[in-house]
Formats: structure tokens, sequence, C-alpha cells
């Protein structure tokens, strides 16, 4: 069996070659230029579908990170609300000591002094009640009000609950509730304050029994500062864990998107050499024919 091979199936194998050549060179120079090796679904369906889940989970770790840095933002306020808040709650006890030591027959004018200064305190401690993150009152719950204690103590907000997602199924609470922190009926801290006040101006015998009451409220404070200190080291954790995992999910996004770029450069010399040794060899293999003497 005789095949017969003519000028023009010479040189369509040729050209065939050399596009193909052209064609691996064109990818090799669009890879390097762009610094990655999917650039369309094509060129790697099974690569293009792992790399959009991890770009998802991705994404996912990034909102778990802002989650925990807003969380951690709240804590942060509160935790300085509830410091400042102590403080004062300390100062109306040491202000009590020195109305205490004087006893029912000292100066009825020092107590009226210490008990006008206790009400500016308690006055200040509601205003440290209603102090707001991004326009919310951090003690009042979920209350879309402005407030979570009106001006004479009372609660304005709800028992709800503010919580953010800082993990997969985990929701971290980052608020603190108004009559967790400050108390209830007689043992709130504003309603004690009150009668301290009004103790010492009128009635100095009670003020053994409000000192009780003032330490009992000032050592639920203490309680909360610490909840919210735990609270916000966990954030903190949960935080960093979802960075962590974020620059790990990017490490294996680059291993599958991203050249090799030694290689790369490599294998686009050795593809440049082959072209042209491919382009000389197509010359010589495709000779004038006799047409072309004709023209």
């Amino acid at each position: 069996m005789v095949i017969r091979v003519t000028e023009r199936s010479l040189s369509m194998n040729a050209m065939r070659g050399l596009q193909a050549n052209q064609g691996r060179l064109s990818k090799t120079e669009e890879q390097l230029t762009s610094g990655k090796l999917i650039s369309k679904p094509s060129d790697s369906p099974t690569g293009t579908m792992t790399a959009m889940l991890l770009r998802s989970d991705m994404r996912t770790q990034e909102q778990y990170a802002r989650n925990a840095a807003d969380g951690k933002n709240w804590l942060n306020t509160i935790d300085s609300t509830l410091g400042a808040t102590h403080d004062n709650g300390l100062r109306v006890r040491d202000l009590m000591l020195q109305g205490m030591s004087a006893g029912a027959g000292g100066s009825d004018t020092a107590r009226a002094g210490i008990a006008s200064e206790i009400d500016q305190i308690r006055d200040a401690m509601i205003g440290l009640a209603n102090t707001k993150y991004i326009d919310r009152p951090i003690f009042g719950g979920t209350t879309e009000g402005p407030a979570a204690y009106d001006t004479d103590g009372n609660y304005l907000g709800d028992s709800g609950a503010v919580t953010r997602t800082i993990a997969e199924g985990t929701k971290l609470r980052v608020d603190a509730g108004g009559e967790e922190v400050f108390g209830t009926g007689d043992n709130q801290v504003f309603k004690v304050l009150a009668d301290i006040s009004d103790h010492m101006k009128n009635d100095p015998s009670k003020l053994s029994d409000d000192l009780d009451r003032l330490d009992t409220a000032l050592t639920t404070i203490r309680t909360a500062q610490a909840s919210v200190g735990a609270r916000s080291n966990r954030v903190d954790s949960m935080q960093q864990t979802a960075n962590d995992r974020h620059l790990e999910l990017q490490t294996q996004l680059t291993e599958i998107e991203d050249i090799d770029l030694p290689k790369t450069i490599t294998d686009m010399t050795l593809q440049q050499t082959a072209y042209q040794a491919a382009l000389g060899a197509t010359a010589k293999v495709i000779q004038p024919s006799l047409m072309d003497f004709l023209r």
C-alpha cells in the first residue's frame, strides 16, 4: 500500500505543528503574565471547583473574624464601663465610712454634703449604665430604645441577649444585661445609692445595713466584669483561629491557582526554543513548488 505524500500535506502538517507549538507558548505566556494557572474554568474544571469552595470558606472565615472584632469592641466598652462604675461605687463606700464614723451626733451639714456627693455619683453611674456602642445601649439587651435606664434608675431595656457568631455553630453573648449587672428591686445599685443618700441625711443608723447592700452590689459588678473578661479572651482566641484558618485556605488556594514562577519561566524558554526550531524545520520542509516558479 503506497501513500502519496504531497507538498500540501507536508504544509498542512507543518502548520498544525507550528500552531500547536504557538498555542502552548501563548498559554504559558498568559500564565506568566497573569500569575495564574487557571484563568477560565476550562483550564481546570476540578481546580476551578476546588478554588470556588476555598474562596467560599475564606469569605466565611473573614466574616467570623469581623464578627469577633465587633464582639470584642462590645466587650471592651462594657469592661471599661464596669470598671468606672465599680470605682464610683468604691467612692460611695468611702463616703459612707466617713459619714458612719461621725455617728448619730455628727454634723448634719457634713452628712448632707456627703449625701449630695453620693447623689452626684448616682447620677454619674446611671449615665454609665446608659453607655452606648454604635448608638445602642450596652446594658439594654436588644431594646431599640436609646437608653437602658431612665433618670430615676428604672430599667428600660429587656432580657434579650446580643450575640455574635464567631465560629461554625458557636455564638457568643457580647452584651451584659442591665438587671444582671446592676441588680433588681431593693438590691439594685441605684436604689441602694438613693437609700444611702436618704439615710445619710435622715437616719444614719441604717447605714450599716446599706453598706452590706452596697458591698453585695459591688460584688455583682465585679462578677459581671470577670465574665466579660473571660468572654473577651474567648473572642480573641476565636478571632485568631479564624485568621489562621483564612491564611491556611489562602495558601491552599495559591497552590491551586498560582503558577510556579521558576518552572513557568523555564517552560516558556523551552517552548520558545521549540517554536523557533519548528519554524526552521518547517522552512526546510516546505520547498518552493512548480507553481511558485510559474508565478
